[in-house]
């Protein structure tokens, strides 16, 4: 991975905060939250295939969202706790790469599944009696290896566009994980273009995304909007919740990607929020709101 053209070997990360106290907060609620995400979509996945009456789209798409909530967590929270007792934070750039290269690919294909999920919500709301017609097995099956082979191919095509940068001064990446446009910043060499390809990559991708998933909802909200009955209430608490979710997730990839590589005092806040608080939340919305689900942990 190393590429031959860089002198610097590692990476030196500025973490959260330097204030002995406020990580030592910080340390004990990200631990508690990582804790919970691991063990409540572990369970989640663990009782889908066990309880052959969750066998349907909706909880194949659960299961897989819980799966990578688990691997997007991963890949960062427990390097930033364990940086929080450490004076010197590095990385290798080996080790850089190889987050990154994890971090796209379970963010981009988390994007691709809500978009998924979004539409499998829309054909059981809005047209239930073709529901197992349109979202059959092999429809799902197309779908989850199209949404992963999307998030794989745009990991890839970002860290080619990384790795290929020569990197032989500055060594300080102003965040508690890396990430590609901190890291382009400090290529000893113009980035314009790369910036562009970046943005023109990650954030068209969110914002169509994005576009796509709030058209969606909007109609199955009005599709709702005059039904009355408990169940079209309940559907609709739902799809408010799940807007709330979609929108916190995307509105942080809007927000790094869709802008040149500068760096802004609300960065770190917004890239905590979204690689230690969403899948939490992801967790409790998507799934610890549905009885069904509950019921069948309990169970379990």
């Amino acid at each position: 991975l190393l590429n031959q053209t860089s002198l610097v070997t590692y990476f030196r990360l500025r973490g959260l905060s330097v204030n002995q106290k406020a990580q030592i907060a910080m340390f004990s609620m990200f631990l508690i939250f990582y804790v919970l995400t691991l063990t409540g979509n572990v369970l989640i996945v663990i009782t889908i295939i066990y309880d052959h009456r969750l066998r349907t789209p909706m909880y194949f798409f659960l299961s897989n969202l819980s799966f990578i909530d688990v691997c997007h967590s991963t890949v960062t929270v427990p390097k930033m706790l364990r940086d929080m007792w450490s004076e010197e934070k590095l990385i290798s750039f080996d080790a850089c790469v190889t987050q990154m290269f994890f971090l796209h690919l379970f963010a981009c294909t988390e994007i691709f599944l809500l978009t998924v999920m979004a539409y499998d919500r829309y054909v059981a709301i809005c047209k239930p009696l073709q529901y197992m017609i349109v979202m059959n097995w092999k429809v799902c099956v197309l779908l989850a290896v199209a949404l992963w082979t999307g998030g794989t191919i745009h990991s890839i095509a970002l860290i080619s566009l990384t790795i290929k940068l020569p990197y032989c001064g500055p060594d300080e990446i102003d965040n508690f994980f890396c990430d590609v446009p901190q890291v382009i910043k400090l290529a000893c060499t113009d980035t314009h273009v790369i910036e562009i390809l970046i943005v023109s990559n990650s954030g068209l991708i969110s914002m169509i995304s994005f576009v796509v998933l709030v058209v969606s909802y909007a109609v199955i909200l009005l599709s709702l909007r005059q039904q009355i009955s408990k169940g079209k209430r309940k559907a609709l608490s739902t799809c408010a919740a799940h807007l709330t979710v979609v929108a916190l997730f995307l509105g942080h990839c809007i927000f790094i990607y869709s802008r040149p590589s500068t760096s802004l005092p609300e960065d770190k806040v917004v890239s905590v929020f979204f690689t230690a608080v969403t899948p939490l939340l992801n967790l409790i919305i998507y799934t610890l709101r549905n009885e069904e689900m509950k019921s069948n942990l309990n169970k379990l």
